[in-house]
């Protein structure tokens, strides 16, 4: 038995793109696919976004995009970050377009010229003139989920440097909190990527926005024991009994991606609430039990209403953190794709 099974929905993230293209009214959407498609297998993702209508693959490097080039001979990839003059051969080879964000054009390749229009991160603060290799004009929306007013200021000054230059070219600026809530935002595309996957680009219920989790991740109790009052468990004695307590050893910790801390998340075993006590260590976590439960009862990380986003909350993040920290070597966990 794995220590731990992560599960890949296929079936919920292809009605997630459904659902994100019906928002976006005719805007296309681009699959954000990076970091190995948010920690959920990027190949797999990839497929299901397209076969369920997503028209382009976002990446943020050249080996993500050549890696999915193998495996799509024709998808139309991007890739969203700095790109090295030596890698600009491997992209024009691998028919890769780029973004740009100052210095020589490159030539040879598709560009899509990046603004900063108040991100403060990646791109121009002016556009030039764009030459034939420019096929798209991009920005990056700071609070689309936080601060609609401070992102529509961004549309604002996105629409007055692009509008004599629209012509011929695709403006794309959208993520997917900005899909979902600021239709100004949608121009010819968006590029979404938290939404796909099923999770809340607002931290909250992604049920809110019609959004199915894809991802759920499951283990067991590997030991259980009890505690006699003045016992503890873990490192540092974060958690001492002061009365006869039930506790269980789930075999998942910090090196998989079930993070230092989540002492206090809940998880369920075997479908209820419990919560995790004491000091989550590299291998194990434990959890207060309310009576003795027999060793292999399954345990719910992540899914069957357990959310990343319940818990980021606890670990002072973001849900896209704890998904992307989740690990998928084989050594350690087992990985099912279902395409339902």
């Amino acid at each position: 038995m794995p220590r731990s099974e992560l599960t890949v929905d296929l079936g919920a993230l292809r009605r997630n793109v459904r659902t994100l293209l019906r928002a976006l009214d005719g805007a296309a959407l681009w699959a954000v696919v990076k970091a190995n498609g948010y920690g959920h297998g990027a190949v797999d993702v990839s497929r299901a976004a397209l076969d369920a209508g997503a028209s382009a693959l976002c990446v943020a490097t050249i080996p993500e995009a050549l890696e999915l080039r193998t495996a799509f001979a024709d998808a139309r990839i991007l890739c969203m970050g700095p790109t090295a003059a030596d890698e600009i051969g491997r992209a024009r080879d691998a028919n890769v377009e780029v973004a740009y964000s100052g210095g020589k054009l490159p030539d040879g390749v598709r560009v899509h010229v990046k603004l900063d229009t108040g991100m403060g991160r990646y791109g121009i603060s002016e556009l030039p003139a764009p030459t034939r290799a420019v096929v798209g004009l991009m920005s990056h929306l700071a609070t689309a989920d936080t601060d609609p007013a401070f992102a529509r200021a961004q549309v604002r000054r996105f629409e007055e440097l692009v509008g004599p230059h629209r012509a011929g070219l695709e403006c794309h600026m959208a993520n997917s909190a900005a899909a979902l809530r600021l239709p100004e935002a949608r121009f010819d595309a968006a590029r979404c990527g938290v939404a796909i996957y099923g999770l809340s680009p607002f931290w909250g219920d992604p049920a809110a926005d019609g959004l199915e989790p894809v991802l759920s991740w499951r283990s067991r109790l590997a030991q259980v024991k009890l505690l006699q009052p003045g016992q503890s468990t873990g490192y540092r004695r974060r958690f001492v009994a002061e009365r006869p307590t039930w506790i269980g050893l789930v075999p998942v910790g910090y090196a998989d991606g079930f993070r230092r801390d989540l002492t206090g998340t809940r998880v369920l075993v075997d479908g209820e609430p419990m919560v995790a006590i004491g000091t989550v260590s590299m291998d194990s976590f434990a959890v207060r039990l309310p009576h003795e439960l027999a060793v292999g009862t399954p345990v719910t990380l992540i899914g069957d209403g357990i959310g990343a986003e319940s818990q980021a909350r606890v670990a002072g993040t973001i849900n896209y953190e704890i998904v992307t920290g989740i690990r998928s070597d084989p050594r350690r966990a087992a990985r099912k794709v279902e395409s339902t």
